[in-house]
């Protein structure tokens, strides 16, 4: 970092700005890297958990049930200081950003199957009536009849969870991930200037989350399901 330590002025400073914007773009680009892996495992382990809820066997749906309420009510934070500092003692090692991505995935993997569970309740009765009636297996049914309703109903909803969670990764500077968040902290701890580096890393989070929350609207409108 070439700025001199001095005492940081209250006005912005666009050459320091330029400066510092590769680090932190550097810094944005691990914390849509953790984002886009856990919420891609979280929608993937979300629907098992939504199906494994509707088991007809007691001893699988209720300990499911019980790790999800477990889950969505611990924070993130915890969950992954347990991840990173806990599993050691039983001999697993994971580095910060595997434990980052797995925190995300199980954290919003237990939000997504309400999500899920919530569309595929929402399937009318009929739908799973005729599918029965023409004989078709329990597999074919959820494939071709209730999932291609329920999830494009849960579409909003799941889009949702993609923005919120890209806003939970910098919680993953705290298990040494070297994020935007943490970029932002060390270069105002070298440079005693938080002006510049907190306000553009707020800024690049707004442009990606708008660029997130559009993406989500497009495939709203393309997997749009309408009932009669």
């Amino acid at each position: 970092m070439s700025t001199l330590l001095a005492q940081a002025p209250s006005t912005w400073d666009w050459d320091f700005a330029i400066e510092i914007l590769p680090e932190l773009l550097r810094g944005l680009w691990v914390t849509v890297r953790l984002t886009l892996l856990g919420i891609t495992l979280a929608l993937i382990f979300g629907l098992v958990l939504a199906l494994l809820r509707r088991s007809r066997y007691v001893v699988i749906r209720w300990p499911v049930g019980l790790f999800v309420e477990f889950i969505r009510s611990t924070p993130l934070l915890v969950q992954l200081f347990f991840l990173f500092f806990v599993l050691p003692d039983f001999d697993i090692v994971l580095s910060g950003f595997t434990a980052g991505v797995i925190g995300l995935a199980v954290h919003y993997a237990c939000y997504t199957s309400e999500t899920y569970r919530a569309g595929i309740e929402s399937v009318p009765r009929g739908q799973w009536e005729a599918a029965t009636a023409i004989n078709l297996s329990r597999r074919q049914m959820w494939w071709s009849v209730v999932l291609p309703q329920a999830i494009p109903i849960s579409l909003p909803a799941l889009g949702n969870y993609l923005v919120a969670s890209f806003k939970d990764a910098p919680l993953a500077s705290t298990i040494t991930v070297a994020g935007i968040l943490a970029a932002a902290q060390r270069i105002q701890s070298q440079t005693f200037r938080g002006l510049e580096p907190f306000t553009m890393a707020g800024l690049l989070f707004l442009a990606v989350s708008l660029i997130a929350s559009a993406f989500v609207r497009i495939l709203e409108k393309r997997y749009a399901y309408e009932r009669d």
